[in-house]
């Protein structure tokens, strides 16, 4: 499943590029995220491994991060694995002009392998694609409050 879009944030792209690739920030536009701990690799680079935590229920899921492809503040691809599905997302950061940027995205889950998810996923993908799309209208509210 593939779901891709744009979001524009009145915001330079070098501003935008630096708060999305500071972690510190995670929290202030993903929902439930707790904290993201560095496995290998040098922070944010190509090829860095992270896990990252989010609240679930009355517990924590746990996903591990590669990231693929760091280009900032053009673009940014990772890989993100769970026990029950992997996911790809890539970014591009457009300058539409000095203080305008279109966030670009595609994000694809390459696996899902419990029944219920890929069962939600057919029968209503908007539970994958709605948490995604929230996240990045709180991304621009964050960063627009930066500038």
């Amino acid at each position: 499943m593939k779901h891709k879009g744009f979001i524009d944030i009145n915001a330079p792209r070098d501003k935008v590029a630096e708060l999305f690739a500071n972690p510190d920030y995670l929290k202030e536009y993903q929902d439930g995220f707790i904290r993201k701990e560095p496995v290998s690799g040098e922070k944010g680079a190509t090829g860095a491994i992270a896990k990252m935590y989010y609240k679930q229920g009355n517990g924590e899921m746990e996903l591990t991060e590669t990231i693929t492809a760091n280009n900032l503040p053009e673009s940014f691809e990772s890989w993100y694995h769970h026990i029950h599905m992997d996911n790809t997302i890539k970014v591009k950061f457009v300058a539409l002009n000095e203080n305008q940027t279109r966030y670009e995205y595609e994000y694809e889950y390459t696996r899902i392998n419990w029944v219920m998810p890929r069962l939600i996923s057919i029968l209503f993908p908007g539970m994958f694609t709605k948490p995604a799309e929230k996240w990045l209208r709180q991304f621009k509210a964050f960063v627009e409050k930066q500038v």
